[in-house]
């Protein structure tokens, strides 16, 4: 999923984390750019799972990868048509 707004802040990242997280359930790994906002709003995520567990709740953390180039998909999806299109 993604979300488009005209700021990139903390706030709208972890809001869009939780409704993802909502709907699709905890992720065990999230794939991210480098933008600052994201990275605070999952640690920030993180930093409230560990206060569950320390309530007793069973241990859960989201693992943050930062890689641009998986991340892409959009740029990637089209990579079979370039190979078929190039040769014409």
């Amino acid at each position: 999923d993604f979300l488009l707004t005209q700021k990139r802040d903390e706030a709208a990242a972890k809001s869009f984390f939780n409704k993802a997280i909502s709907s699709s359930g905890l992720p065990a790994v999230v794939t991210i750019d480098k933008s600052g906002s994201n990275t605070a709003a999952l640690n920030a995520i993180n930093l409230q799972l560990i206060i569950f567990y320390l309530l007793g709740c069973t241990w859960m953390q989201i693992h943050i990868r930062q890689i641009k180039y998986l991340n892409n998909v959009i740029e990637q999806d089209h990579r079979g048509i370039k190979r078929i299109i190039k040769p014409m």
